[in-house]
Formats: structure tokens, sequence, C-alpha cells
């Protein structure tokens, strides 16, 4: 691949080190330094203000706004653009001393550092302020977000006066009044509301204009102050200190009101909720921690993504769609998209599977939007959207919106998988198969028969590889539709009378499910051992993507859009995205010619792109291209390798790297009825280990280049394969011996 790392944060193992301040990097630090909590969601902005580059952004989850363009004369293309909106600014503060404000565009400083301990999830920042040749002040800022109580975060300002003595001047407080630039060149702002604040605390109800949600925001000082409130939706207090000292304040940002939100912050202090928050993440590094010896900068990239796949999602207490940003940044406009299930679902479904719940309630939760979706394109049934924050569609694109089959199928595989992995009998046949019917019904009205040879499967449609519009029989969709077909069909039939009642079958749809599966066309030369990936596909012009000059890319912001259309190029993985998400299906000799063919014509125009292809490379034993794919997708926003992460970071990739670790080089299969292990080390790898919770048990993963050791604890027994040989591993442990090539193909 042409991109290329921009290194510029120190490599450490546990935290992620800035030395010295380079405002050019001002954004992307914003967004590696973001913090979250799966409710909040806060990027790493200066607390104190910064008037030179920067993206502000403090988020909740599922707070958004909406705008209606101008309806299309077109039925069913999207007229609503729903997108995520800052909140408060809880962190707000500005600092004065001598009659200069502090801010680091314009001020003169000396030792500044920023760390982000993954340990217990503060982010801590100091520097010397050089007020003039006779003052020189040391300031500490640190904040956390409390894991435990989720609507609660915590800053801390720490001072001394290392030169000279003076006045310094604080007023912190609450900000709601910052525009949103997205929604225009001027900004808007989307809040109204009322504020109050006394000599220790802040208070704003806010909502937003549209949407019409309510946020109740509330701040409680260690220390108190002068109250102020020039604007509704900015309540201050000022302090002056004069001597060396620190406080702190806590927030609560909370959807309902809470007439005792000030006597529950009272119960808590910055120290004794960093104490919880630490106790919290030690606990889930040690479910979920990855440990590789050998190599730092890998060690680093790994514990990174899953230290926020953590601050995603993690409690289940509420729905959560996960936005491809997250909650740490504003592009895609906060939507979720479908590599929800596909990429970020296997990481909780090994480390916290009660996390699952919050992802999948989401997709039930919204279920009637996707119906009513599948009416607005002439389809019965439900037809999920491919960009949404509230279940609406909110991709005003119709090339996107109206031809992409995969959320629904997505959200489908993502049922599947998690019973297959959890054995969740119970969701399965009372939640999971209401959107399963319901994804069936769509698919059965979306599709077609060929006139010629009674083949089923899907017309003028887009599927993973955005480069091909409007095709017929995208592998992917059909394929992918077919399993879906065959899963619910399977499920359905488990189901009691009962059960049965509550899904209103009409008759002969089961069996009309189950002919479509059957006579799907999946195009396969026995050969060649290819698929292809659309009707035609193969037939169409060639272009030799490394012939592509870099300054070329983007693609969509240098070539003309249809251009993009007429030719072999790939966007991201289709055909072999089918096959990682169910490897059971193909041989070793199919995947291998697949990929021998798809890769080179692959361009990875998304961060999506280098997990998928990573994992495949491992499991032929093609090293070096797993491993090049691998350092990639881990280190993507670290070192800044799309030159994009300003904008926030690639949470479906982050979550793919996960997979592409445990997937990909530990040899992880889940798509059968017990786990399969085919490990394959990169080259500069001592070791790896890392713990999977599976139906109750937690078994822990020890690979070196000698052995692999197994061992399981809890109540219930565990198969498992190791290059295709079943094993029982107990609390005393099982060794294997490290395999082969061969002994890898015959896992496979």
């Amino acid at each position: 691949m042409s991109k290329y790392a921009d290194r510029y944060f120190e490599v450490n193992p546990w935290n992620v080190i800035e030395n010295g301040f380079n405002p050019e990097y001002s954004e992307v630090s914003e967004s590696v330094f973001s913090l979250g909590n799966e409710h909040m969601g806060l990027r790493g902005y200066f607390d104190e203000g910064y008037s030179g580059k920067s993206l502000q952004g403090s988020y909740v989850n599922g707070v958004y706004e909406r705008i209606i363009t101008e309806k299309s004369g077109y039925k069913g293309i999207p007229d609503t653009l729903e997108f995520l909106i800052n909140s408060a600014d809880w962190v707000y503060t500005r600092i004065s001393c001598k009659g200069e404000t502090l801010d680091l565009a314009v001020s003169k400083i000396s030792d500044f550092t920023r760390v982000l301990n993954m340990k217990t999830g503060e982010l801590k920042r100091s520097f010397m302020w050089h007020v003039d040749g006779e003052t020189v002040i040391s300031l500490t800022f640190s904040r956390f977000l409390s894991m435990k109580y989720t609507e609660i975060g915590a800053s801390k300002l720490e001072w001394e006066f290392i030169r000279g003595k003076s006045e310094l001047n604080v007023s912190a407080g609450l900000d709601f009044t910052r525009k949103h630039m997205n929604a225009g060149e001027d900004g808007v702002n989307f809040w109204t509301g009322i504020s109050e604040a006394g000599t220790h605390f802040c208070y704003s109800e806010a909502e937003t204009k549209s949407t019409k949600q309510k946020l109740y925001a509330s701040i409680l000082f260690s220390k108190e102050g002068e109250a102020q409130v020039t604007e509704p939706l900015k309540p201050c207090v000022n302090f002056t200190f004069n001597e060396n000292g620190s406080f702190y304040r806590l927030v609560c940002i909370s959807k309902t009101k809470n007439t005792d939100v000030f006597e529950m912050l009272s119960k808590h202090t910055y120290e004794s909720l960093f104490a919880q928050n630490c106790e919290w993440w030690q606990n889930q590094w040690e479910n979920s921690d990855i440990v590789i010896e050998g190599n730092i900068d890998d060690q680093q990239g790994i514990r990174y993504c899953v230290f926020q796949m953590h601050q995603i999602v993690h409690s289940g207490k509420e729905s959560v769609a996960i936005g491809a940003k997250g909650l740490t940044g504003e592009a895609y406009n906060g939507n979720t998209f479908w590599d929800t299930e596909t990429y970020c679902l296997p990481f909780y479904l090994f480390s916290n599977p009660g996390a699952v719940n919050s992802i999948l309630r989401f997709r039930l939760e919204t279920l009637p939007q996707a119906m009513e979706r599948a009416k607005q394109l002439d389809c019965e049934g439900a037809f999920y959207p491919i960009a949404t924050i509230s279940g609406t569609e909110c991709c005003t694109l119709w090339q996107h919106a109206n031809t992409q089959l995969q959320p629904s199928t997505a959200v489908a595989y993502g049922i599947w998988h998690y019973a297959r992995v959890t054995g969740d009998e119970n969701y399965l046949k009372t939640q999971g198969v209401k959107m399963l019917v319901e994804i069936c019904r769509m698919l059965a009205t979306r599709g077609g028969y060929d006139q010629a040879t009674g083949n089923y499967g899907y017309y003028g449609v887009m599927g993973p590889d955005e480069f091909q519009l409007m095709v017929n029989h995208n592998m992917y969709t059909n394929y992918m539709a077919k399993k879906t077909f065959e899963f619910t069909v399977e499920t359905v039939k488990k189901l009691n009378d009962s059960q049965l009642a509550q899904l209103n079958l009409k008759k002969g749809e089961l069996e009309g499910w189950q002919e479509k599966a059957e006579k799907m066309y999946v195009k396969f030369d026995e050969d060649t051992l290819l698929y292809e990936q659309h009707a035609g596909y193969f037939s169409l012009p060639h272009v030799d993507v490394n012939s592509i000059p870099v300054e070329d890319f983007p693609l969509y912001a240098n070539w003309s859009y249809d251009r993009i259309y007429r030719n072999d190029m790939i966007k991201q993985p289709d055909v072999l995205m089918f096959m990682c998400l169910y490897p059971s299906d193909f041989t070793y000799e199919q995947i291998a010619a697949n990929y021998d063919y798809y890769e080179p014509r692959c361009i990875h125009e998304s961060s999506l792109s280098p997990s998928v292809h990573s994992i495949l490379a491992s499991r032929l034993g093609r090293d070096d291209k797993a491993y090049e794919f691998f350092k990639f997708a881990s280190r993507m926003d670290l070192d800044n390798y799309n030159r994009n992460t300003r904008e926030g970071l690639h949470m479906p990739s982050i979550a793919g790297s996960w997979m592409n670790i445990v997937y990909g080089f530990a040899g992880l299969r889940s798509d059968e009825d017990i786990l399969s292990l085919s490990p394959r080390l990169p080259e500069t790898w001592e070791n790896l280990s890392f713990r999977l919770l599976h139906r109750g048990v937690s078994l822990d993963v020890f690979i070196s280049r000698s052995e692999i050791f197994l061992r399981a604890s809890g109540d219930n027994e565990i198969r498992v394969k190791i290059y295709g040989n079943v094993i029982i591993p107990d609390e005393k442990g099982v060794r294997v011996p490290y395999g082969c090539l061969e002994g890898y193909k015959r896992g496979l």
C-alpha cells in the first residue's frame, strides 16, 4: 500500500505520550486523546480554550439534531439528515494572570507533556506557563470519565508558582453555546435552555431545537467562588488564587432530571471516583488484554484499540449505535453503519457479552423504522438503513441508501453470530427471530428470478465494494441473503406454537424462503475456484491500482464520480468479506484463489479493508502480507495513516484490529459448533496471549513458537479445536505443539 505512518506519539506499552506541543497535530491529538464511557464522549481538546486549529467535541450517546433536505421527486430517496451534535463543554476553563489569558496558540510555554494512561483511563496534561520574565506557573490538567457511573465525569486543575507570585484568575463552568460548523458556513447552535450558578455549582437545562431532546448538566466544584451567568447556557464560577493549590469539578450529564443531583455528586471526590476507575480498568484488562512480546509498537497499538472499544460500550445499560467515529468526532455525522455487527460485535462477544445486548437492542428498538423504510422502497419486511442514529435512514445519496442490502444482512449475521457463540436460544426465539423474519420478508421482495435460469438473486444493488454501482448478483449480497434465509428457516422450525403465532407467518412464506435460498445465484467456477464479484465483473476494464499516483487519493476527491465505477478496481473486500465471515464454508484452495485474484485489485480506500485482508493472508500463510496489513490497521489512528485522524477515530477499524489478532494470527473460527484455533505468529513476535470469555468459561490462550497453552476456568466444560484436533482444556491447562503451514491448512 502507498499509505505510510505519520509517527508523532511516543511508543509505550500502556500510555499514549505527547512530548512537546506541535500545533500541526492539535486536532489529531484531540482525536487520539478522546475519552468515553458509552454515555459520554470527550475529545482531547484543551480545557482552557485554544485559538488554533481545534475540533472541540463533547458528546452524549444518541443526542442528535435533524435537518429535512429538499424532497426528491422520486419515491424512496431519503430527505432526512441526522447528525451528532456537541453537548455541554463541561471542562470549560479560562485562565488569566497579569492581564494575559492562557492560550497555547500564543502563550509562551515549555515542558509540555500529555499522557493518556490506558491502565486507569485518565488523561493528564502539564506544562510551564511563562507569563512574563518574572512569573512562571506550572499547570496540570487531569480528567477522566467514570466507567461505573456513566453520567459522571471529573476534571482537576493543579497549579504551582515556580517563579514569582501573582494572582491567578480562573473561570470554570458549562458551555452549551458552541456552534456546530457542519451545519453551515456560519455555524448553528442547536440548543435552547436556562442555567444557574452558585458559589460552588453550575447547572443547565438544555433542549435541542428540532429533535426536542433534553440534557441536564450539573457541576459541583471542590472550592467556592463567585457565580456568573453571562449567557442563558453558559454558567460559570470565577475563582481567584494567590497560593499554590488545586481544585476539581464533578459533572453529571443526564437525559433525565434528578433533583438530588448535587447531593449525589457530593458523595464523591475526584480521588474516590478515580480509585473506582482504576479498579474497573484493572478488571477489564484481566479479561480482555492482549499481550504481545517482541514488538512494542504492536503492543501499544492493540492495547489502544481495546481501550477505545471498552470506552464506546461496556455496560449493556442502554441501547448503543456505534458510530463510525464513536463519540470521538463528527465525521459521518455520528451515524452507525453495517460494520457494527460485522466488525465490532465479535470483540464484545468474547470480552463482554453483556455489552452485546446494547448493540442488538438498538436494532430491535429501531425495527419499526426499518419496516417503514422497506415500504418506501416497495418492499415488505424491514430494510435497515445504511447510515443512522435514530433508526431513520440518514444517507441522502440514493445510490447507497437504496441499493445496499448489507445493513440488513449484517443485522441477521450479528444475531446468528451471537446465538452461535453464546448459545442464547431464548434471545434467538423471542427477540432475534422477530428481526430475522422481517429481514427475510424484505429479501424475498427485493430480489427476483432470472428468466433464463430460474436462479434467484438481487438486481440493481451495491455491495461492500462501493466502486461498483447498480450491479446484478453481487456475490456478497446474494451469499449473505442465502445464509439469512437458511438461518431464519432453521430458527423458525424450532419455535413452539405460541412463539410462531407472534410472527404472523403467511401461508407458504417459510417454504418460499427455503426455495430462494436453494435457488440463490452464486456463481462459482470449479476450474478457477473463483466467485465472480457480480455478473459481468470479470469482463470489466482492468486498472493497475499500483499505477495510480499517490496524489490522486482519496479518489472521491480527485476523480470524476462516474470514473470510479468504470473498471474492476475494488474499494474494499467484497467476495473476501463473506469468506472472512463464514470461513468454514470454504476450502484453503478456494480462499487462496480468490485472495490472489481480488487483493491486487483493491485500493483499500476504506479503513475496514486492511484487517480482512490481513486475516485471510494469515490463514493462507502469506505472513509478510498479513503483517503489513495488520500494521496499517492497528495503528491507523495513532500514526494517522489515512491523514484524517483529526476527524475522529476509525472505530470499526479499531475493532477490526482485535479481529486481526484473534481471528487472524491466532486463527480463531467461531462459525462452527465449537471454537477453533490455528495460530500463526508474525515473525517479530515472541509470543501472544489473550483471554476469551465463552459460555461462562474463561479461556486463556498462550501462543509461543514452540507450543500453544490453553487453560480454562469456569463451571462449564469447553471443547476447542487446535489445527483441527479437539482438546478439552481445564484449570491445569493443556499444551499443544505449535503447528506448521500444513497443520494450519488442516485447521482451515
